[in-house]
C-alpha cells in the first residue's frame, strides 16, 4: 500500500507564496504612499526635518519602482530564487536606516524597521520556497529509475 504525500508542504508553500505577494503590495503601497502626509504609514516629522525626511521618502519612492522592476524581470525570466538576495538588501535596509538617521540627525520611525523586516523576511521566504521546489523538481527529473 502506498502512502499518501502530505499536503502540508503544499498548503506551507501556498502561504508562503500568498504572503510575498501581499508583502510585494505592502511595499509598493507603503513606498508609494509615503509621499502624501496623510496617507502615509511612516511619521516623517518633516516640520522638524525638512529636506532630509523629504529624502528619505524619495528613496522610498525609488525603491517602490525597483520592486516592481525587480519584480517583473525575476517572474519572466522565471529566476524567483534571487528575491533570496532582494530580501537580504531589505533586511539590510533597517541598518542603513539607522546610519542615515545618526549621520543626519533625524529620528527614523520605528515602524520602517518592522517594515522592511516583515517584507525582506517575506523575500527570503518566498525565494528559498522557490529554490528548494526548483532543486526538487531537478532532483525528480535526474533521478534514475
Amino acid at each position: 500500500m502506498k502512502a499518501m504525500p502530505s499536503k502540508s508542504p503544499t498548503v506551507l508553500k501556498g502561504l508562503v507564496e500568498i504572503n510575498f505577494y501581499v508583502s510585494v503590495a505592502v511595499l509598493i503601497a507603503g513606498c508609494v504612499l509615503s509621499v502624501s502626509e496623510d496617507a502615509s504609514f511612516f511619521e516623517f516629522n518633516v516640520d522638524l526635518y525638512g529636506p532630509l525626511a523629504n529624502n528619505l521618502r524619495m528613496i522610498l519612492v525609488y525603491l517602490a519602482l525597483t520592486e516592481v522592476f525587480l519584480c517583473i524581470g525575476c517572474f519572466l525570466l522565471r529566476k524567483s530564487h534571487f528575491f533570496i538576495l532582494i530580501g537580504l538588501s531589505l533586511v539590510m535596509m533597517i541598518g542603513s536606516l539607522e546610519i542615515y538617521g545618526m549621520i543626519n540627525g533625524i529620528e527614523v520611525d520605528p515602524d520602517l524597521s518592522i517594515f522592511f523586516a516583515y517584507t525582506g523576511l517575506s523575500h527570503i521566504a518566498f525565494g528559498l520556497s522557490a529554490y528548494f521546489s526548483n532543486e526538487k523538481n531537478i532532483n525528480v527529473k535526474t533521478k534514475p529509475y
